[in-house]
């Protein structure tokens, strides 16, 4: 067993001041951790009839493809606006100040699939709660939204109300 908090390194005043970065690069250059950590979610989905994972930008794509390749799945990327080349969908979501959006081929998801939506940390919930709108707005069933940390202290998972939720660490 690996303790993967030992891999998490804080990165005081990042992006701005006030804010202790949660930085998993540690853990991604550690074989063992970044594998311990693949599968603590492959062991979750591996039966439960997974077609896709909806992976976030950026990181969420480094965990979203090793799972999805763990368990057979194929991975579908949630990008930021104009990063997608074909038709999409988009959705906006709050931040601190204004909003953002992000997008989904409009091809990506169908009504047959059965889906993870997976990014590494849910801090406010604002990306995962808009991927997962996407996901329901192009038919799709969320089995669960998932990351590899959460920051309780900012509440995210409010914000994905009744979509199920599981993390690997919690600070």
């Amino acid at each position: 067993m690996v303790n993967l908090y030992e891999y998490i390194r804080d990165i005081p005043d990042f992006p701005k001041p006030g804010i202790v970065f949660k930085d998993i690069t540690p853990l991604l250059k550690a074989p063992e951790a970044f594998r311990f950590a693949v599968d603590q979610f492959a062991r979750r989905y591996e039966k439960q009839g997974i077609t896709q994972i909806v992976a976030i930008e950026s990181r969420g794509f480094i965990f979203g493809a090793a799972l999805a390749y763990a368990i057979g799945a194929g991975i579908v990327p949630v990008r930021k606006v104009g990063k997608l080349p074909a038709a999409t969908f988009r959705e906006s979501y709050e931040l601190e100040y204004g909003t953002d959006s992000v997008e989904i081929h409009q091809d990506a998801i169908t009504p047959t699939d059965r889906v993870v939506v997976l990014d590494d940390v849910i801090a406010t919930g604002g990306t995962l709660a808009a991927a997962c709108r996407l996901v329901r707005g192009s038919g799709g069933t969320i089995v669960e939204a998932a990351t590899l940390i959460e920051l309780t202290f900012l509440n995210g998972r409010e914000k994905l109300q009744d979509v199920p939720f599981f993390t690997v660490l919690t600070y």
